[in-house]
C-alpha cells in the first residue's frame, strides 16, 4: 500500500479554528489526509514538542501551525523536527496580526518557517501541496489542474467585464 500526504495542523487556540477552515477545504479538495490539534507553544510546550518529536514517523509530511499574537507555535514545533513547518500568523490583537507575522518570520538561522499573509490559511495549503509534490507526483497533477481553473476563472470575469464595457459604451 502506498503511503498518502499527510499534514499536521496545529493551532494555538481553538478561536483560531475559522481562519483554518480554508486550509483544511483545499488538503481536502487535494487528496491530503490531515490531522487537526489545539496546542500552545505556552500553556503546553511539552506536548508541542512532542508533537513536532513525533510527527515524522506518525507519517506527516509537512506541519502547518496557526498562532496569533507572540506567535511562537511554528518556531517551536520546527524547533523540534526536520519537516518542512509553514507558519500562519493570526490576527488576533490590536495589531491586526502584524505581530505575530513578525513572530513567525523573523526566525533564527537553521530553524526555517516558511511564513504566508496574516490569515493566510488557503496559501499554506497550497504551499504544503507544493512542497509533497515532490514525493506525490498526482499532487502536481492536480496542482496544475487547480491553476488551470484558476486561470480560466479569471478569463470568465475579464470576459464578463469587457460585455459589461461594451454595453455601458453603447
Amino acid at each position: 500500500m502506498s503511503k498518502k500526504p499527510k499534514v499536521a495542523i496545529v493551532m494555538g487556540s481553538d478561536s483560531d479554528f475559522p481562519v483554518l477552515e480554508g486550509c483544511l477545504n483545499i488538503l481536502k479538495e487535494f487528496g491530503v489526509e490531515t490531522s487537526v490539534t489545539v496546542c500552545s507553544a505556552h500553556r503546553t510546550p511539552d506536548r508541542a514538542a512532542e508533537l513536532a518529536r513525533n510527527a515524522e514517523s506518525e507519517g506527516y509530511d509537512v506541519i502547518i501551525a496557526a498562532a496569533g499574537k507572540a506567535a511562537h507555535l511554528p518556531g517551536v514545533l520546527a524547533a523540534y523536527t526536520v519537516l518542512p513547518v509553514i507558519g500562519i500568523p493570526i490576527k488576533s490583537s490590536t495589531l491586526d496580526g502584524l505581530d505575530a507575522l513578525l513572530s513567525i518570520v523573523q526566525m533564527p538561522a537553521g530553524v526555517p518557517v516558511a511564513t504566508v499573509a496574516i490569515n493566510g490559511s488557503e496559501n499554506a495549503a497550497l504551499l504544503a501541496v507544493q512542497i509533497m509534490s515532490g514525493a506525490y507526483p498526482e499532487l502536481r497533477d492536480r496542482m496544475h489542474a487547480y491553476k488551470k481553473k484558476m486561470a480560466e476563472a479569471v478569463d470568465r470575469k475579464n470576459e464578463q467585464l469587457q460585455a459589461r464595457l461594451r454595453g455601458a459604451a453603447q
